[in-house]
C-alpha cells in the first residue's frame, strides 16, 4: 500500500553502462537518508541549499568504504518535482554501483518506489493535474517531433486551462440554478433561462470544437495505419521500398512472392505511418499463399487509410474490381503504379471504382511520384487540419470518452433551459458534466483509474 508520508527512492535511468546514473529520492526522511551516505566539505546536511548540486562521495555505512564520487542535488518542498522534498544522486552508470547505492539507500529507510509513484506524488501534491501526469509519459514515449510538441503543451497545463476554464463556466450556471432551487421567486429575481441556455450553447461549441481535434491528435500519437493491397504483380512491394527509400521487401516477377505481411514505420509531415505491404488479392490454391490473403483481409479491416496499386500499363481486369469493392467506405488512394510504361489505364476507366478516392501515378522502380503520395497520404488521412503551433489537441482517448460525457450532459442542460425543466433536473445533468470535467483533471477519478494510469510508467518516474 502507498503512503504520501513515507519516503521512496529507485533508479531514474536506464540501468546500463553509461556516463551517468541517476538514485532519486523523494519524502520526509529524503536529505537524512541521502546525508548519511554523502561526505562533501560544502555540504551541510543540517542546512543545505536548494537546487544546487554538491561534489562529493558516496560512503557504505558499514564499512566506511568509498564506493564513487558523485553529484548530489536537494530541492526542498515544496518547490520540487514532487512537492516533497527531493534529493537526487548523480553517480556513475554501471549496473553494480547504481544497484549498491540502492541498496544503502533503502536500508537507510526508504522504499523502492511503485512505477510512476514520483509523478503520481506530484499529482497528489497539487503540482500538477491529471493531464498533466499523463502528457510525462506521452513525453517520454514521443516518436515525432510534432507529437513532442503536443505533449509538451499538455505537460505545460494548456489543456488543464482550458478545462479549467470549462469548469468555471459550468459552476457559474450551477450557480444561477442553484439559486433558484434555493430561494422562492418572489424573494429573488427570476433566473434569465434565456441567458443561461446562451451561455451553455457557447460552452457546448467549445467543447465540441476540442473533441473535433482528437482525430488529427490521435494520429500524431498513434500514427495512420496503411495498407497495400492490389492483385499480384502490380508493384506493392516496389512503391513499399520506394516510400522507405530503402529494400524492405523482396520484388521478383513472380506473381505471388509476397506471401506474408510486411511492415515498416515512415513519418510524413511529423505524422507516423505505419506501411504494410500484402500477399497480391487473388484466388489461389496454394496454402501458404491463401493464409497471406487471409491476413490481408484482416488488416484491410483495420486499416486507416488503403493504397490501392494498379498497373498503368495493363487494363483493368477482374481482380482490381474486386479489389476495389474491398476498399468501399474506407479512406483510399488510387495508385497508378508503372507510369515509366506505356499507360493502357486511363482515368475513365476508374470512373466507378475510385472517383471518390485520390488518383496518384508513380513510378516505383524510378522513384517518380512518390513525393506526391506521401503528400496525398497526409491529406486524405488528416482532412481536417488543426495548427498544432495554436492549438490544443486531444490525443488521449480518456480525455475524448470525457469530453464526450460532457457534451452530453451540456446538451441535456440546454435542452431543459429551453424546455422549461425543472430547475432541481437540470441540476442533475450540470453535477454530471462537472463530476466529468473533475474526472479529467482528476479531482473526482476513482483511484483504481488512477492506479491504471501511473502503473503505465516506468520505475523512478
Amino acid at each position: 500500500m502507498q503512503h504520501r508520508d513515507d519516503t521512496i527512492a529507485a533508479i531514474a535511468t536506464p540501468v546500463g553502462t553509461g556516463g551517468i546514473g541517476i538514485i532519486k529520492l523523494t519524502g520526509p526522511d529524503a536529505l537524512s537518508i541521502a546525508s548519511r551516505l554523502f561526505q562533501s566539505s560544502s555540504f551541510s546536511a543540517s542546512s543545505p541549499e536548494t537546487h544546487r548540486l554538491y561534489y562529493g562521495t558516496i560512503i557504505d555505512p558499514d564499512d566506511r568504504c568509498r564506493l564513487d564520487d558523485v553529484l548530489l542535488s536537494y530541492m526542498k518542498s515544496p518547490s520540487s518535482y514532487t512537492g516533497d522534498d527531493v534529493v537526487e544522486i548523480n553517480c556513475h552508470s554501471g549496473l553494480v554501483i547504481l544497484r549498491k547505492i540502492l541498496d544503502l539507500v533503502i536500508r537507510g529507510g526508504a522504499r523502492l518506489a511503485e512505477p510512476g509513484e514520483f509523478t503520481k506524488r506530484a499529482f497528489l501534491n497539487g503540482r500538477i493535474d491529471l493531464t498533466q501526469a499523463e502528457a510525462v509519459i506521452d513525453v517520454i514515449d514521443a516518436k515525432t517531433e510534432n507529437y513532442l510538441k503536443l505533449a509538451s503543451r499538455h505537460l505545460r497545463g494548456d489543456l488543464a486551462q482550458k478545462t479549467k476554464a470549462f469548469r468555471e463556466t459550468l459552476l457559474e450556471i450551477s450557480a444561477h440554478i442553484e439559486v433558484s432551487i434555493d430561494f422562492p421567486e418572489d424573494e429573488i429575481d427570476a433566473v434569465d433561462t434565456g441567458s443561461l441556455a446562451r451561455k451553455t450553447a457557447g460552452l457546448s461549441d467549445m467543447v465540441k470544437q476540442l473533441l473535433s481535434t482528437f482525430d488529427q491528435g490521435n494520429l500524431y500519437r498513434m500514427g495512420i495505419q496503411a495498407v497495400i493491397v492490389g492483385k499480384p504483380n502490380v508493384g506493392k512491394s516496389s512503391l513499399l521500398n520506394a516510400l522507405l527509400g530503402d529494400t524492405r521487401a523482396i520484388v521478383t516477377s513472380i506473381p505471388g512472392t509476397t506471401r506474408d505481411t510486411i511492415q515498416e514505420t515512415i513519418t510524413i509531415e511529423g505524422v507516423p505511418v505505419r506501411l504494410t505491404d500484402t500477399a497480391g488479392l487473388r484466388s489461389s490454391q496454394n496454402e501458404i499463399e491463401q493464409m497471406g490473403i487471409d491476413m490481408t483481409m484482416s488488416k484491410l479491416a483495420d486499416a486507416d487509410l488503403v493504397l490501392v496499386v494498379l498497373d498503368g500499363s495493363d487494363e483493368l481486369d477482374p481482380r482490381d474490381r474486386t479489389v476495389s469493392r474491398y476498399v468501399k467506405g474506407k479512406k483510399a488512394i488510387a495508385v497508378i503504379n508503372k507510369s515509366d510504361l506505356h499507360q493502357h489505364l486511363s482515368a475513365d476507366d476508374l470512373n466507378g471504382l475510385f472517383s471518390s478516392h485520390s488518383i496518384v501515378k508513380t513510378s516505383a522502380l524510378h522513384g517518380r511520384g512518390i513525393d506526391e503520395l506521401k503528400q496525398a497520404i497526409y491529406q486524405t488521412a488528416i482532412h481536417n487540419s488543426h495548427d498544432i503551433s495554436s492549438d490544443i489537441l486531444l490525443c488521449n482517448a480518456r480525455h475524448k470518452s470525457i469530453l464526450e460525457r460532457t457534451q452530453n450532459s451540456l446538451q441535456a442542460v440546454f435542452d431543459g433551459l429551453c424546455n422549461g425543466l425543472a430547475p432541481e433536473l437540470i441540476s442533475v445533468d450540470l453535477q454530471a458534466a462537472l463530476h466529468a470535467l473533475g474526472e479529467l483533471s482528476g479531482e473526482t477519478t476513482a483511484d483504481d483509474v488512477l492506479d491504471m494510469i501511473f502503473s503505465k510508467f516506468c520505475i523512478g518516474k
